[in-house]
């Protein structure tokens, strides 16, 4: 890679290519509240310092959203646009999420990976990440808010 990487805090101004580059992304789960422009403006107002976007010569290549709840961080929508993978992107992105967590004192990271994600799953594993031996469980509070998965690479939802 001879490109620089520029990792910049996530702003709301970010949001449209940020969304596009989620749309891209196979094993993605795009909700259709929690992920619109103002949900998302919501979360970066409560976390302003630790979501963040890697540019090449300007362009959105990945991103992460990333918050804290004051006792655990957690990250969301981790993603690389797939020409930039394997270029330590991902991880750098990571690293920088993990340093804006500890200097707000959080001790534990918690993430998602869908199971039929293989590209993400492979990728937690490969920097160390452990699976948990917890339930997760969710209640539905608005059922408008549903999820979408991105297609695989084959084209296949």
């Amino acid at each position: 890679m001879t490109e620089e990487v520029l990792l910049q805090p996530m702003t709301i101004d970010d949001y449209e290519e940020v969304r596009a580059l989620w749309m891209t992304i196979s094993g993605f789960g795009i909700r259709a509240l929690d992920d619109s422009r103002e949900d998302i403006d919501r979360f970066i107002r409560r976390n302003p310092t630790t979501s963040v976007v890697a540019r090449v010569d300007g362009r959105i290549v990945g991103s992460i959203l990333c918050g804290s709840d004051g006792r655990q961080g957690a990250l969301y929508h981790v993603c690389v646009a797939k020409p930039w993978r394997r270029h330590g992107i991902g991880t750098m992105m990571v690293a920088y999420c993990m340093r804006e967590l500890s200097s707000m004192g959080i001790n534990k990271v918690s993430l998602i990976a869908f199971r039929r994600n293989d590209v993400g799953n492979a990728f937690w594993k490969n920097i160390g990440w452990t699976q948990s031996d917890v339930n997760y469980y969710e209640f539905i509070l608005n059922e408008n808010n549903i999820t979408q998965f991105i297609g695989d690479d084959n084209g296949n939802a």
